[in-house]
C-alpha cells in the first residue's frame, strides 16, 4: 500500500550536502544516518506531510561476521550466536511492585549501545568459562544491500530526501511549514552539513498562479479595450465591461459550492469575449435606440427622461434577449460531452467545463437583470460624428471590405478552389503533426532518462552518471544543479538513472 497522496505529492526534494571544507569528514553512510535520525524524524511531524522518503547513501548496520573455524572448534552453531545476540538486545517485562499506593513497573533493558557491548555478549558457557561473541566473530559496522543510489553535481554519492504531501492538503501551507521546519533543522545539523533543496513545488505553484492571474487580467483588459473601441461609447463599454468581474465572482462562488478547484485548467480557460457576448448585443441595441430618441429626450424633465429610458431599455432588452440567451445556450450545450468524460480526462477537463458553464450561467442571469438596469441608469444619447474613432475605424474597414466581397462574388470558382486547397493542406498538416494529451508547462526543471546496458553494475553506473553531471554543468551554464536518482528497472536488477537538471 502506498501513501495517501497524488501524482503531484512530491512537494519538496532535497539532498544532504557538505560544504567543500568538510568533504572528508562525512561519508555517504554518515549522511544517510543524519537523514534517517535527524532530518526525516523532524519533517515527518508536520501537518499535511504524509511521508518522508530517503534515497541513496548506505543504511548503517551492526555486522557480526562469524568465523566458522572457531565455531566448529568450540562446538557452537550459528543459530546459538544468532539467539545470543537477539536475546541480549531486547527489553523484558517483569511485572510491578506496589508500594505506598503506587505501582512501580519492572523491566529489564538489554539494549546494546556500542560495538563493545555486542562483542561482550555471552554465547555459551563451557565448564564455567564464558565464550563471547568476540571469540567467535568479528563485530563492526556494515551496510544493507542496495540496488540504487543518488549522485549530484558531479561530486559523487549524495543522500536525497523527498517530502510527500497528504491528498487534498493545502500545498502552499504545507510547503511553507516544511521550509520553516527545514530552517530550524539546519541549526541542529552537524557542522558543515546543510539541506540543499533542488525541487520546490511552491515555484510551480507561483508560476501557475502568475499565469492564471496574467490570463485573467490581460484577457479582461483586452476585451474592455476592444468593446469600448468598437462600440464608440465609453459608457456602453464600461457597462459591458462591468459584467466581467460579476461573472467571475459568480463562477468562483459556484466553484466553492460544488468543490471545483481553482487551477490553470479551470480559471485559465475562461474566455471573457464569449461571456460578454450577450451583454454586448443588448447594450448596443439599447444605446442605439437611446441615441435614436435623443430629440425626444431633450425636451423632457429628468424624471420623464428616466421613464422614457426605462421604456426603451425594457423594449430593447426584451427584443434582443432571445438572441443573446440562445447564443449562450449553444455554447453551454457544447460542454455537455466534456462533462460526461471519466477517468483522467474527466479529472482534467471537467473543472474547465464546469467553470466556463458557471460563468456563462452568471452572464445569462446578469443579462436578465443587471445589464438592463445599469443600461437604463447610465446610457445617454451619444453624438454621431465622423471624428469618433470607432466610426472612423468601421468606415475604414468597410472601404477595405467592399472591394474584397465584390471580387469574391464575381470570382466564385477561384474562391471555392482556394478554399478547397487550403482545406486539403490543413488536413495533410493535421495528419502529419504530433499531438499531446497534457499541455506543456515550463516549471524550470528537466527530467532526462538515460538507460544503461542491462547488467551494468551500480558502482559503474555511479561513475557514468557523475561524468554526465560534470558534462552538463560545464557545457550548459544555465544549469544550476544536477541530481541523479539511480533506480533499478522494473523486474531487473539493473540501475536505471533518472536525472533532474535545474
Amino acid at each position: 500500500m502506498g501513501p495517501i497522496t497524488t501524482g503531484l505529492g512530491e512537494i519538496y526534494q532535497y539532498i544532504l550536502d557538505v560544504r567543500p571544507e568538510y568533504k572528508d569528514q562525512y561519508s555517504a553512510e554518515d549522511l544517510r544516518t543524519i537523514q534517517d535520525w535527524v532530518v526525516k524524524r523532524q519533517l515527518s511531524g508536520i501537518p499535511g506531510v504524509v511521508e518522508v522518503n530517503t534515497w541513496g547513501g548506505f543504511l548503517k548496520q551492526y555486522e557480526v561476521a562469524i568465523n566458522t573455524e572457531k565455531l566448529n572448534a568450540m562446538n557452537i552453531s550459528a543459530q546459538e550466536v544468532f539467539t545470543a545476540v537477539e536475546t541480549n538486545n531486547s527489553v523484558a517485562g517483569g511485572g510491578y511492585i506496589e508500594k505506598v499506593n503506587q505501582a512501580f513497573f519492572i523491566r529489564g533493558e538489554g539494549l546494546v549501545n556500542s560495538l563493545k557491548d555486542i562483542e561482550n555478549i555471552v554465547v555459551k558457557n563451557n565448564d564455567g568459562v564464558p565464550i563471547y561473541i568476540k571469540d567467535v566473530a568479528q563485530v563492526g559496522f556494515g551496510n544493507a544491500t542496495r540496488f540504487g543510489a543518488i549522485t549530484g553535481n558531479g561530486e559523487g554519492e549524495k543522500v536525497l530526501g523527498q517530502v510527500m504531501m497528504l491528498k487534498d492538503a493545502n500545498s502552499k501551507k504545507v510547503i511553507e511549514a516544511v521550509k520553516e521546519r527545514v530552517a530550524s533543522i539546519s541549526k541542529s545539523l552537524p557542522e558543515g552539513v546543510y539541506i540543499n533543496a533542488f525541487l520546490d513545488r511552491s515555484e510551480l505553484i507561483a508560476k501557475t498562479t502568475f499565469t492564471v492571474t496574467e490570463n485573467l487580467i490581460l484577457g479582461c483588459l483586452i476585451v474592455i479595450f476592444v468593446v469600448v473601441l468598437l462600440l464608440g461609447n465609453f459608457r456602453s463599454g464600461l457597462v459591458v465591461a462591468s459584467v466581467i468581474p460579476l461573472c467571475l465572482l459568480f463562477a468562483l462562488s459556484l466553484m466553492y459550492i460544488f468543490g471545483v478547484d481553482a487551477n490553470l485548467m479551470s480559471l485559465g480557460a475562461i474566455d471573457f469575449g464569449i461571456i460578454i457576448d450577450g451583454a454586448v448585443i443588448i447594450v448596443e441595441f439599447i444605446a442605439f435606440n437611446v441615441t435614436k430618441k435623443r430629440s425626444e429626450l431633450a425636451g423632457l424633465t429628468i424624471s420623464e427622461q428616466q421613464d422614457l429610458r426605462d421604456s426603451i431599455t425594457y423594449t430593447g432588452a426584451t427584443k434582443m434577449m432571445n438572441s443573446a440567451i440562445f447564443g449562450q445556450l449553444i455554447i453551454l450545450i457544447v460542454f455537455i460531452p466534456i462533462l460526461s468524460l471519466s477517468g483522467v480526462e474527466g479529472k482534467m477537463f471537467k473543472p474547465m467545463a464546469l467553470t466556463f458553464s458557471f460563468a456563462l450561467i452568471g452572464a445569462m442571469i446578469l443579462c436578465f437583470t443587471y445589464v438592463p438596469v445599469v443600461s437604463s441608469l447610465f446610457l445617454k444619447p451619444s453624438k454621431t460624428t465622423d471624428k469618433n474613432i470607432s466610426v472612423r475605424l468601421m468606415n475604414w474597414l468597410t472601404k477595405k471590405y467592399d472591394p474584397i466581397i465584390d471580387w469574391a462574388l464575381r470570382s466564385k470558382k477561384v474562391v471555392l478552389g482556394v478554399a478547397a486547397a487550403l482545406l486539403a493542406i490543413a488536413v495533410s498538416l493535421y495528419l502529419s503533426m504530433g499531438g499531446e494529451f497534457v499541455p506543456t508547462l515550463d516549471e524550470g526543471d528537466f527530467v532526462i532518462q538515460p538507460v544503461l546496458k542491462t547488467g551494468t553494475s551500480l558502482s559503474n553506473t555511479v561513475e557514468i552518471t557523475t561524468e554526465i553531471e560534470n558534462i552538463l554543468l560545464k557545457q550548459f551554464p544555465e544549469v544550476k544543479q544536477v541530481v541523479t536518482e539511480l533506480v533499478p528497472q522494473k523486474y531487473l536488477q539493473t540501475p536505471c538513472p533518472w536525472r533532474k537538471a535545474m
